[in-house]
């Protein structure tokens, strides 16, 4: 792409064509009045500026507004036909997919059984484009990137996956690389509490915290770390497996056959619990849990014990309880936790039950991609002037 010299004529109609593309995304559909009101420049600039951007196919005329005497106004408003992603979680059972878009709109969201399926890292991705496509009713010609939550730490320089558990047929080097090769696709790989905690940050709990753990409760065990608004990810990608590490020694009394947090915590661990039966899932019993203020309490001693070492090592400002567990134990559980630190090492922490909603991970990816999609769309604006 050819740079734009700061202060010519064609920097100043670059800079006001992304400013009102900025607009378009942030208000909706705009007439030539309105976005002149919102920039502050004159309507034929402003009908400059949705020319040059219409000329690139960035947007398009979609209805006519009424402004009393007169013709309608024409209204403008970003193209999503033109770039499309898709979000993508890797569950052990299961795929979930959405459509994304530059203007973010709800797409439904899709899953899809794996269980007995063979696997590959290009067959699964491939698999959730063209289901996430088909229920959105989007062309599948116009995904571009995908992000993709996996179960599983990822180091991005390496192109390396470990703890893959849940990843079947997927190599420990080289997934990145194989989907983008076999389908065409710009692929970003990561871990599924990292994104969940992303989401945290920009859209639930933890907006104003200064720094915060999300600490992921469900079948599985993570911590997501969020130190000033950066997400931690560790020299290889590991940081936050704390489902692997040893319990201590005062585990005993309520769990005597753990050996690490997974055995702790765990879904089968909190399933028993709340008085779940052999042949019950994690999923099954957790409605019960808020309603049940004995094993509230009871995994409130538990969690606290896998809390603390976080407290110690990282001293955030916040623990966010994420995951279907901590979900279903909601401010309840929170509380209990809450109590169960000692206040005069930690007199700031406070202690919150996540905030966005059933899908998390697919929430953190989702918005990965509308930054993205929108970086793209903007870079081609100098196309315009």
């Amino acid at each position: 792409m050819n740079q734009i010299d700061p202060g010519t004529p064609t920097w100043l109609a670059a800079r006001n064509d992304r400013t009102a593309f900025r607009l378009l995304l942030e208000h909706g559909p705009l007439t030539r009045s309105r976005l002149g009101e919102l920039t502050g420049l004159s309507k034929p600039t402003a009908s400059q500026m949705l020319a040059r951007l219409e000329r690139v196919g960035l947007i398009r005329p979609v209805g006519e507004r009424s402004g009393g005497r007169g013709p309608n106004a024409i209204t403008y408003g970003v193209r999503t036909d033109r770039i499309t992603g898709v979000a993508i979680s890797i569950l052990d059972r299961a795929i979930q997919a959405v459509v994304v878009d530059a203007v973010d709109h709800d797409h439904p969201i899709v899953q899809i059984a794996t269980d007995g399926h063979e696997r590959s890292p290009e067959d699964d991705v491939r698999a959730a484009v063209r289901a996430a496509c088909a229920e959105a009713g989007i062309d599948e010609s116009t995904v571009s990137r995908v992000v993709i939550g996996v179960q599983a730490a990822f180091f991005v320089d390496g192109d390396e996956l470990s703890f893959t558990d849940t990843l079947p047929g997927w190599p420990e080097i080289g997934s990145r690389a194989r989907i983008e090769q076999e389908l065409g696709l710009q692929v970003t790989i990561d871990n599924d509490v990292n994104l969940a905690t992303m989401a945290e940050r920009s859209s639930g709990a933890a907006q104003q915290a200064a720094s915060f753990a999300l600490f992921w409760i469900g079948d599985g065990l993570g911590v997501g770390l969020d130190l000033g608004g950066v997400v931690h990810r560790g020299a290889s990608g590991g940081a936050g497996e704390i489902g692997y590490l040893a319990v201590p020694r005062t585990a005993a009394p309520l769990a005597p056959a753990a050996n690490d947090f997974t055995d702790l915590l765990g879904g089968p661990a909190v399933a028993r619990l709340i008085g779940g039966g052999d042949d019950e899932t994690l999923a099954e019993v957790l409605p019960r849990l808020a309603a049940d203020d004995d094993a509230l309490s009871a995994l409130a001693d538990r969690v606290i014990l896998a809390v603390n070492p976080l407290l110690a090592i990282l001293d955030p400002s916040m623990i966010v309880l994420g995951g279907p567990t901590g979900t279903a134990g909601g401010a309840r559980l929170a509380e209990l936790v809450a109590e169960r630190v000692d206040p005069a090492a930690h007199p700031k922490l406070a202690m919150r039950t996540s905030g966005t909603g059933a899908q998390p991970v697919l929430l953190g990816a989702r918005q990965q991609l509308v930054e993205q999609i929108r970086d793209h769309l903007e870079a081609d604006i100098s196309l315009a002037t």
